[in-house]
């Protein structure tokens, strides 16, 4: 899936709009639609090639939007879909190309899916999500646990089952080993894409795929007294499993469907693993977002090493990006200080010539 002619996100600078607090243009208290549509003057002036937008879509808000009970609408806190509509027209006459942050791995308990789902044990949405019998001795089925602490298993007492979570109870993961999940998620896809969006930032992309015999993750003989609860076990059977490149491929070739679009990966994997995600061919995601510099020494001689490790790794026609900065993560200016925040934000560009995608 190589092309050789260069496309707009090979040297383009991304730049994230967490909309709720970005600009509030109806004094509610709350960023929308419209107030990043008045300051597209302002982004331009920034020199911003992309803007990424955070989840806009119909939520209960448990997680900021992460927990979606509408893919294909807009939440009225945000405004309309028609306000969306004239954002996307308003950017490209601007030339600025929108990104819309798409979150598959999991939807609200809200969603009308899982409302089905729960209903009964055969119910046809039942397989649309991941369902297990408690354990012989009873309580959760394995020991797998929530990235937000304690069991990633919730029980429902209506059916006697357990769901699978990975992050809040309120966000229960969809079975992507079920072919009408992937093509339900196929056609949301398409139904932006058609709209004129330009891409997707595909949020938590590795813990997309379960193991299906549900085996027991591994303790962590890393794991320290006073760490992170979730990080007292490897992950082994609950996030980058093989089978999760087939399901990136899949969404890939949506993408390709339509013209000059990018399709974004969210995957916080050491740098030899995460390189995996361009797939086979670069049928993967067109990048995976490389966040090493998010947690790296700011010291020129560190980052020069880093940027050699990661180079060396790319597969042949991979294209490089580098982030700077995202709403899990402190501020760039926060982290190194305004005066090497400006250096930061140049365009990357090797000696050669070549500008990389910089995210920020």
């Amino acid at each position: 899936m190589a092309s050789d002619k260069a496309s707009w996100w090979q040297s383009g600078i991304f730049y994230q709009i967490y909309p709720r607090s970005f600009q509030d243009s109806n004094h509610d208290g709350v960023g929308d639609l419209k107030g990043i549509l008045n300051r597209l003057p302002y982004l331009t002036e920034l020199g911003v090639d992309a803007i990424w937008l955070s989840p806009i879509f119909t939520s209960p808000m448990a997680d900021f939007g992460y927990d979606i009970s509408n893919y294909t609408d807009v939440d009225p806190i945000f405004g309309t879909l028609d306000d969306l509509d004239a954002l996307i027209n308003a950017a490209h006459l601007k030339q600025l190309k929108l990104i819309l942050d798409f979150v598959p791995n999991h939807t609200s308990d809200q969603h009308p899916w899982f409302v089905e789902s729960k209903a009964c044990r055969d119910n046809p949405k039942r397989d649309w999500f991941i369902w297990r019998a408690p354990a012989l001795e009873g309580g959760p089925p394995n020991n797998w646990l929530s990235e937000f602490g304690g069991s990633a298993w919730e029980f429902d007492p209506h059916t006697n089952e357990y769901y699978y979570h990975t992050f809040l109870a309120a966000q229960p993961d969809l079975n992507w080993r079920n072919p009408h999940v992937r093509s339900a998620m196929h056609d949301v896809m398409r139904f932006w894409l058609g709209r004129g969006v330009d891409g997707f930032r595909v949020d938590a992309v590795w813990y997309l795929i379960k193991d299906d015999q549900f085996r027991d993750n591994p303790s962590n003989p890393d794991f320290r007294s006073g760490g992170l609860p979730r990080d007292a076990l490897v992950p082994l059977y609950t996030a980058d499993l093989p089978e999760v490149h087939d399901a990136i491929r899949g969404m890939r070739r949506v993408v390709d469907e339509f013209p000059d679009r990018v399709l974004l990966g969210e995957i916080y994997l050491p740098i030899d693993r995460l390189v995996s995600y361009y797939g086979r061919d670069l049928g993967g995601v067109h990048f995976p977002y490389n966040f090493a510099l998010l947690t790296a020494r700011w010291e020129a001689r560190s980052i020069g090493r880093l940027i050699d490790e990661y180079e060396a790794a790319l597969p042949p026609g991979g294209w490089p990006n580098w982030v700077l900065g995202n709403h899990d993560r402190p501020r760039l200016a926060t982290r190194i200080g305004p005066d090497q925040a400006r250096v930061a934000a140049f365009p990357s560009v090797d000696i050669a010539g070549n500008a990389y995608p910089l995210l920020r």
